[in-house]
């Protein structure tokens, strides 16, 4: 049996429809994963196979001026979750980077975090790495899903509601569907290896903007919403966002032979389940 934690969000929702009675879901009302001993009498409850960590602090903007509770439920809850002993799937972000980098970032370029989410993300990622005793960490990006708010879903508003948007194009990475992320975790499940330890990269292919992304959701959509790009410092964030974050997963479909869709074959999928009610 597993046990995923932060059950009700975008990639817990995903892997409810994939796992089904094969695991426990529970979310911050069944389990604080920042009460030490709340995590340790919970595994106790099982002989669980192994924990996916979906639980995360994603208010990037919010999170300038709530590090506390950031820290807590980012760095501090997988703490706790790898202290179990258990094998560990911690879901981690490509904001651990500066975005400065003019190519796809490996799991061992060096992380930079320019946001207070990035910062704790981090520190998980490092939390996990010196208290687990098997751990598959995977930084995703701007994710999606049919569940949750998103911005596939933010745009689809806006786009039904407006003539015009703008949107950034000087941030470039790529999106990843929830859906696809989910399926990748359950592939690799049964492929993890007692005793490691290992980071590595998820994303759908390809790159694009943000711009690029709104472009494309409008198109998808069938709405007539004219998005016009605009830079990053007319839209002014709290948090700063990597200028560039694309992701190289040659690694992960290397190790476990993961073949990943490219971002406009899953955005199709995604915009045609919320048109026709999922």
């Amino acid at each position: 049996m597993f046990l995923v934690v932060g059950a009700n969000g975008q990639l817990g929702s995903e892997l409810k429809l994939l796992l089904k009675d094969k695991a426990v879901f529970v979310d911050k009302d069944d389990l604080d994963i920042t009460d030490e001993n709340a995590v340790l009498d919970f595994a106790k409850k099982d002989n669980w196979q192994a924990i996916i960590n979906c639980a995360a602090y994603t208010a990037v903007d919010k999170a300038e001026n709530d590090f506390e509770l950031a820290q807590k439920i980012n760095a501090k809850g997988p703490e706790n979750l790898a202290k179990t002993g258990i094998p560990l799937v911690q879901i981690s972000t490509d904001y651990v980077f500066d975005g400065t980098a003019c190519k796809p970032y490996v799991e061992t370029d060096a992380t930079n975090p320019q946001s207070v989410y990035g910062k704790t993300k981090l520190e998980g990622e490092q939390a996990v790495l010196k208290y687990a005793d098997t751990a598959v960490i995977i930084r995703t990006a701007w994710l999606y899903s049919t569940f949750g708010n998103n911005f596939v879903k933010t745009m689809r508003r806006l786009g039904a509601e407006r003539n015009q948007l703008s949107v950034v194009f000087d941030q470039a990475g790529t999106p990843t569907y929830a859906k696809d992320l989910a399926q990748a975790i359950v592939d690799i499940l049964p492929q993890i290896k007692p005793h490691s330890k290992e980071v590595y990269h998820f994303s759908n292919e390809g790159v694009c903007s943000w711009y690029d992304f709104a472009t494309a959701i409008m198109k998808y959509s069938d709405l007539d919403c004219e998005v016009l790009p605009i830079e990053s410092k007319d839209y002014p964030t709290p948090a700063k966002r990597p200028n560039y974050s694309v992701l190289n997963k040659a690694k992960i479909k290397r190790d476990f032979n993961l073949k990943i869709n490219h971002w406009t074959v899953s955005l199709k999928d995604c915009v045609e389940k919320l048109e026709n009610g999922f």
